[in-house]
């Protein structure tokens, strides 16, 4: 049973027997070519000149020369003395024309033996074949890695998406434009950094193991330290810390990196994600309105070279400015409810109760407008569109609108029916933060263990005192599902959350 083909079983489920043997047989060939001197895991290095993408865009270039190149075999055709096989690098693919008379018959038999999988490091010159296809002719090799199991077959194998996120190596293997989107991923963020550098922010680090779960409305992890004897949290957000950095004197920072919260899952949702939250002295929400609206269009321009996208069929537009409502304006727009001409909690429950919403009774004004904005409002924002004045009972620290203090001077980023990025004028105020989290604690009293636990020391450190501020952050991974043009934040991670499953390995295939 000669295996050069890979798994060609159209389902998503590797059939038992079909694998064994086929490990069987590699195997065997791994034994045999160890005893020939060939054992590819006592390999150290191969010294690589060039890749793949380098040689065919610049063919004339490399014509005639001896290059070495190294990657993994996809695919293999011809027999005889003659054979043409595909590999592939991390830059792509390029033929390798290999000929018994060129590299000897002992040795063109042990590379007729090589499999689909298999890690080879090739020496030869460059040429184009008769039919146009640039090549290079096989002068020595070596093998540098056995694939033991066989590759998914390319048509029909690993497109069953959960066993391409919990595979996400194999998935890698077989579908190279999912390497593109991880890719496009890292300039994204690099593309961040540098606008943000640019702009003079300061970028930090702060702590991921947290006292107390602060800085924003999640549920955290819990886990416990031995020495300390006691229970910490995975952060639900840096904010709290950063600000103490305004405190001390640094007026622009940021940090990129993982947040954690136990909450559910969806193809928005992921219990670790990865966000930027930046903070400015002596600005406010609009001047963070202005800088994300550069920032999102910067980096489209960078990483896409436009700024006017199509997402899962929907063209969108990064280019600023971006239109602008507030929450009741948004509610009033697609709900028909006029929240200015409603004054009291009564009111507001009359209102949501007509249109089938079902707040408990202890909900405020406030609670509701923000309600019907969730149900009715979020999901028709297509196009990029800051919402404002938020309710300050779900805005704990955000200041107060200085026009009608009601409202939160906080805005949320919305595009293609998707939250974005959250921002704020600050709260400095100590003695208003110490009342928020009071009104808080009430919250959790009532049973709602998401709302935020009172941080003393953050009290105390604005009692040193504060710069009027303007801090927001944005969800990286969301924004690459955007600029990737993917509908699932697993398709922007490489190894999202799953749930386990036990995989009991044959002992045949080990044998």
């Amino acid at each position: 049973m000669q295996d050069n083909t890979g798994a060609t079983n159209p389902s998503n489920e590797e059939p038992q027997v079909d694998i064994q043997e086929q490990m069987r047989i590699r195997l065997g060939k791994l034994s045999e070519l160890s005893q020939l001197g060939m054992d590819p895991f006592t390999q150290l290095k191969f010294d690589v000149t060039n890749h793949s993408k380098d040689i065919t865009d610049a063919f004339d270039a490399f014509e005639g020369k001896v290059v070495s190149v190294a990657g993994r075999i996809m695919s293999k055709r011809g027999m005889g003395k003659v054979s043409f096989t595909d590999i592939h690098d991390r830059l792509g693919r390029i033929q390798l024309f290999t000929k018994i008379d060129e590299i000897g018959e002992d040795a063109y038999e042990r590379w007729q033996r090589l499999d689909l999988g298999d890690i080879v490091g090739v020496t030869g010159d460059v040429f184009r074949t008769r039919t146009g296809e640039i090549s290079i002719r096989t002068k020595s090799y070596v093998l540098l890695s056995k694939s033991l199991r066989p590759l998914p077959e390319k048509y029909h194998g690993l497109k069953d998406t959960e066993m391409r996120y919990r595979q996400r190596y194999v998935d890698l293997i077989i579908n190279p434009e999912v390497k593109d989107t991880f890719e496009k991923r890292s300039h994204i963020i690099r593309a961040i950094r540098n606008y943000m550098d640019r702009l003079n922010f300061i970028e930090v680090e702060t702590p991921i193991l947290n006292p107390i779960a602060g800085g924003a409305t999640a549920k955290p992890f819990v886990t416990h330290h031995n020495t300390l004897d006691m229970d910490m949290y995975l952060r639900i957000a840096p904010e709290l810390y950063l600000k103490r950095l305004i405190v001390g004197g640094f007026e622009r920072v940021y940090e990129i990196g993982r947040l954690f919260r136990n909450e559910g899952m969806s193809i928005k949702h992921n219990p670790e994600f990865t966000t930027i939250e930046m903070y400015q002295a002596y600005t406010d929400m609009q001047g963070m309105m202005d800088l994300a609206e550069q920032l999102l269009s910067t980096v489209a321009t960078e990483v896409l070279g436009t700024t006017e996208i199509n997402y899962q069929g929907t063209e969108i537009s990064l280019a600023p400015p971006f239109q602008r409502f507030t929450m009741e304006e948004a509610v009033l727009k697609f709900t028909g409810v006029d929240f200015s001409k409603i004054n009291t909690d009564e009111q507001a429950l009359e209102a949501a109760i007509q249109k089938g919403l079902e707040p408990s009774k202890a909900s405020t004004r406030g609670d509701i407008l923000y309600m019907f904005f969730d149900f009715y409002c979020e999901e028709k924002l297509i196009a990029p569109t800051f919402i404002s004045d938020y309710p300050v009972e779900v805005s704990p620290l955000s200041k107060k609108n200085p026009s009608n203090p009601k409202y939160a001077d906080r805005f949320e980023l919305f595009i293609g029916g998707r939250e974005y990025a959250n921002a704020y004028s600050e709260l400095n105020d100590p003695i208003d933060q110490r009342h928020r989290f009071a009104d808080q604690l009430k919250k959790r009293d009532a049973g709602d263990d998401e709302a935020n636990l009172h941080d003393e020391d953050f009290c105390v450190a604005l009692e040193y005192g504060m710069p009027p501020t303007g801090g927001m952050g944005i969800g990286i991974d969301r924004l690459v599902m955007l600029l990737t043009d993917n509908p699932s934040i697993r398709d922007v991670l490489l190894f999202p959350t799953m749930r386990p499953i036990t995989a009991t390995i044959n002992q045949a295939e080990r044998q």
